[in-house]
Formats: C-alpha cells, structure tokens, sequence
C-alpha cells in the first residue's frame, strides 16, 4: 500500500522556474529581468554598507540566540512603525503595534489567516494585475477572493474604472492595494487619486490592507508612504503589510511585520493577541537576525543616513535605467509605444509584451522575463540597454 500514490507534481513556481533556465544558459550576454531582486552596475545584488556595518555591531554585541517573542524583536516593531507612519504619527501612542513576520509573504499570510478567523465571510479584493503570489497566500486560507480592474487594454492606469470597481465591493469586505511600486505594473496612483479611492473606502466601509513592499523605491522614503499615512490618519482601522527585503537588502533574512492600526488602545492588543496566537500556529517565533539589523540601522543617527543615502542611489538608478530604456529604443521607433515605463515606479515594469514576444527574447536573445511581459528594470545593467533595445526592437518588428 502507498500513502503517496495519489500524489500528483506541483507544477513550479513560474518565477524560480525562470531564475533555473537562466542560471543554466551558457549564453554569456544573457540578461536576467525576472526575479525581483535588485542588481547593480555588475550585475549583483549587493549587501547594503549600512547592512554590514550594522551586522558588525551586532556580532560584537549579541549575547544571546533566545527565542525573541511571539511579536519579534519590540525595538524593531517601534522602528519600522516610526518608519511607516511618520516618526510623529499620533497612531504610534496607543493605536498602531506591529508583529514581526518572515518576510513581507509571511505578513500577508498572517494576514490572511487573521482575516479567515477573526472576521469570517469577509472577501478580499485584489488588483487585477497583481502579484501572482498574493492571490495563492489567500485563496490558500479559504478567503473569497475577488478583483478590480487596474490597467487598460492599451496598458495604462485605468482609475476610473479602478473606483467604479470599488463602489460595488461587498460592504465590510478586505481590499489589499499597493502603497506604492505596484507590483507588476509600476503604475501608481497620484495623492488626488489615493484621496477618491479612500472615500469609496469609507463609504463602502471597506477594511484596507495596504502592501508596502518597497518603500524608498518609488519617489522616496517619505513620499512612497503618502497613502498608508493617509489611510492611517482618516481610517478607525488599517492592516499594513511591510518587508524590508528590497530596502534593506535582506532578502533571504525574512524580515517584515504586519502593522495594525486600531481605534484604541484595548482593541489593538486584542487583535495582537490574536495575531500571536496565530503566528505561534504558523511559525512559532519569527527570525531575530534581520530585525536586529534593521533596528540597529534605524536606531542609529550614523548608519540611518548612510542607510538613506545607499537607498536613494538605488532608487535613482532605475528610474534612470528607465528613461534610458526608452530612449534606447527610439532608433527602432519604439520609444512612443514604450514610453509608459519611464512613467512607472519602481523595480517593476508591465512592458506590454506579449507571451509569444517574451518567449521570443528568451529562445532568440537569451532575455529572461516574467511570461505576463513584466521586466524587473533593477535587473538591468545600464550598458546593456542598446542589446535589450535591439532585441525588443527585433520582436516588435
């Protein structure tokens, strides 16, 4: 007898699916756009010298690998918080607390979970497109899950219908939205445009969760934080999803937090309660290296600014690989079809390639991207853009 014999293969994540047939073509100009990590000039995802200067201290100074709590690492928890929502956010007092998790994903399975058990029949609503793995976290915790248009047919911000979309969502339901960098297009939406989406948040009652991914990216630290600060200060609650992989450069540290914002101070520790309870179900206690480098950064006046500067550089060398993209491609008259990515924020692009042109650059060129036509612009290295122009312009053609 098998106990396994019914067990069929999973297909692979598409994604990591790439990352291996890249790593195995011997092509030496190949070029990697899919997995979203950021790369510098020589093609490496670099540990930040904030980072390291951080773990150094760290090393030096750590006594202990005890267990740090089911809510992580407290100081960790005030720091980000501080950086979410403002160092002077009244919410900070008594409304917010935050519950550190492995990762951004593991933010929005606690997420996830809490939803499915503390607020039952509730639907979530998510962007169409948006990150694959959203969708799996929460059709993986038995939640309904719905969605709302976000891009139109000629690839740009659809708003309109975006709010159309929202006024007829279930009163009470969840709608996860994207603080900023949307994931995959890089269409954000303006201050006017986060203002019309939270009345309709309030007028259908709706709960917001609110992805926040990657801060510093977009337009900066403070100005990517426009909508969560906003929410934060009209809205009695607010589930905030925060990951310092990208930022940070943390990515295999699996640091993060679900940030909540209640209407006082008793009820936020019973949600938090009942987040604990849940984190203990799904991973006991979360990791303790990265929080304490990121505590370690935010903490310090020194290594914050270096931390900033480090940011900033890397946020104003993909905005620049974007613009430099686009004018790569205008020797192939391209330039006005793909204007839109210098318009996008972030480390993504919804380049509006087709799957047959995405598997064209991949058999013919040896570019790997995601088959949805999304590009991860960090991937790119600034004196390769005429060889990915030409290879665009040879598909297009």
């Amino acid at each position: 007898m098998s106990h396994f014999q019914h067990i069929n293969r999973v297909p692979g994540d598409p994604i990591l699916g790439l990352m291996d047939a890249y790593r195995q073509d011997p092509n030496p100009a190949k070029l990697d756009l899919g997995v979203g990590v950021y790369k510098d000039a020589q093609g490496l995802t670099p540990i930040p010298r904030a980072v390291k200067l951080a773990e150094q201290r760290l090393v030096a100074s750590e006594t202990s690998k005890s267990y740090i709590g089911g809510h992580g690492d407290p100081l960790f928890g005030r720091l980000l918080s501080q950086l979410v929502l403002g160092a002077d956010s009244p919410l900070l007092v008594e409304r917010a607390g935050a519950t550190q998790t492995p990762g951004g994903t593991g933010a929005l399975r606690l997420c996830a979970d809490f939803i499915a058990q503390c607020l039952p029949g509730r639907g979530i609503w998510l962007s169409d497109p948006t990150w694959p793995i959203h969708e799996s976290i929460f059709a993986a915790a038995d939640l309904k899950v719905g969605h709302y248009p976000y891009v139109d047919a000629n690839n740009q911000l659809n708003v309109e219908a975006m709010i159309a979309a929202l006024t007829h969502v279930p009163r009470g339901d969840v709608v996860l939205l994207h603080a900023c960098c949307h994931n995959p297009t890089g269409f954000d939406l303006t201050p006017r445009d986060w203002k019309r989406v939270l009345e309709v948040v309030k007028a259908r009652e709706l709960l917001p969760l609110i992805d926040f991914a990657y801060q510093g990216f977009g337009d900066g630290l403070e100005q990517d934080a426009f909508a969560v600060r906003l929410f934060a200060a009209e809205l009695p609650e607010l589930l905030i999803t925060s990951s310092c992989s990208k930022n940070f450069g943390l990515y295999r540290e699996r640091t993060g937090a679900l940030i909540v914002c209640a209407e006082h101070a008793e009820k936020l520790q019973d949600v938090r309660s009942q987040l604990a309870f849940i984190a203990r179900n799904l991973w006991s206690t979360p990791p303790a290296h990265g929080a304490a480098v990121v505590a370690g950064i935010l903490g310090d006046s020194e290594l914050k600014a270096l931390w900033v500067d480090e940011l900033e550089a890397m946020r104003q060398r993909v905005a620049s690989l974007r613009v430099g993209l686009v004018e790569a491609l205008r020797p192939y008259g391209l330039s006005d079809r793909f204007a839109h990515i210098a318009q996008q924020r972030g480390m993504f692009s919804y380049t509006g390639l087709s799957p047959a042109q995405v598997q064209m650059l991949r058999d013919e060129f040896s570019v790997y991207m995601v088959g949805s036509g999304r590009a991860n612009m960090a991937g790119l290295d600034g004196e390769r853009l005429d060889q990915l122009a030409s290879a665009i312009g040879r598909v297009c053609s």
